[in-house]
C-alpha cells in the first residue's frame, strides 16, 4: 500500500463521480455518517448541503468533520480528510452547475442545478486539517485473482 501520497498522485480519482462520507457529530456525541456529493478543488473539498439539514445543525453546533472518498474496487485508491466546515460566501452557482454536470452529465445536469438553486443551500469548504491519502496499486499482483464482480 501506498501511504503519505499527496491527493496529486491518485491521477483522476478525486474529479469522478463517487460518493463521499462526511462524518458530522450528534449532541452526544454520536456520530452521523453521510453520503454526499462532492467538489475536490484547491487543496480541499467543497460541499452543499441543504440548509436545515441534519448535517447543518450539527455543523452549525460542532464544525470540525471528516469526510472520506474511497474506491470499492481495486485499486482502492481513497482520501480523507479530517477539518473544520467552514461556510463559504460568494457564487455557489459556479460549484452547484459543475457538481451537477458530474454527477448526472450533460443531460440532466442543468435541470438539477436549476431545481436546486432555488433551495436554501449551505456552501461549505472542507480543507485538510489532517490527511490521508492511500493507493493499493502496488500492494501485490492480484492478476490471477477473479475481479470481485466475477466472484
Amino acid at each position: 500500500m501506498r501511504k503519505n501520497l499527496r491527493p496529486e498522485e491518485l491521477g483522476d480519482f478525486l474529479e469522478q463521480p463517487k460518493l463521499a462520507i462526511l462524518a458530522t457529530t450528534f449532541k452526544d456525541g454520536r456520530v452521523l455518517l453521510s453520503p454526499i456529493w462532492h467538489e475536490w478543488r484547491e487543496g480541499g473539498f467543497t460541499v452543499l448541503i441543504f440548509e436545515g439539514d441534519v448535517k447543518a445543525r450539527h455543523i452549525e453546533r460542532e464544525a470540525r468533520v471528516s469526510i472520506v472518498v474511497a474506491e470499492d474496487l481495486p485499486a482502492s485508491r481513497g482520501i480523507e480528510v479530517r477539518g473544520v466546515a467552514q461556510r463559504v460566501t460568494g457564487d455557489f452557482h459556479a460549484v452547484l452547475d459543475r457538481v451537477a454536470l458530474r454527477y448526472f452529465g450533460p443531460q440532466h445536469g442543468p435541470a438539477y442545478a436549476e431545481a436546486v438553486s432555488k433551495a436554501a443551500v449551505a456552501y461549505l469548504r472542507i480543507e485538510p486539517g489532517e490527511l490521508r491519502v492511500w493507493d493499493f496499486k502496488h500492494e501485490q499482483d492480484v492478476s490471477g485473482y477473479p475481479h470481485p464482480k466475477e466472484l
